[in-house]
């Protein structure tokens, strides 16, 4: 039987979400903005599920500043990274009937 799929990745803005960042290189990071932009998500919405990825170590939250304007970047720790492969393995064996 497949491993049951991860409840935190398994919402669908959070499946989003992590799979955007997922498609990045390993180390690479995305700007708020541009993460937003991207997924068409509220800044509330969006800050809501990457502080509940975030408290599940997937995703590291760089705040910082650009000259005198804050700055907040979004990239996918290597434990996110391990997570959503295990959930997409999951997915794949589950899709395929293992376990049946």
């Amino acid at each position: 039987m497949p491993e049951a799929l991860d409840p935190v990745i398994h919402a669908p803005a959070r499946l989003r979400l992590v799979a955007t960042l997922a498609a990045l290189p390993a180390g690479d990071e995305l700007s708020f903005p541009k993460l937003r932009k991207l997924l068409e998500m509220t800044a509330g919405n969006l800050s809501t599920h990457l502080r509940k990825l975030e408290d599940a170590g997937y995703v590291a939250v760089t705040k910082t500043h650009e000259g005198r304007t804050p700055a907040t970047y979004v990239a996918l720790t290597p434990r996110g990274r391990r997570a959503f492969d295990d959930y997409t393995e999951a997915l794949d064996a589950l899709l395929k009937g293992a376990g049946s």
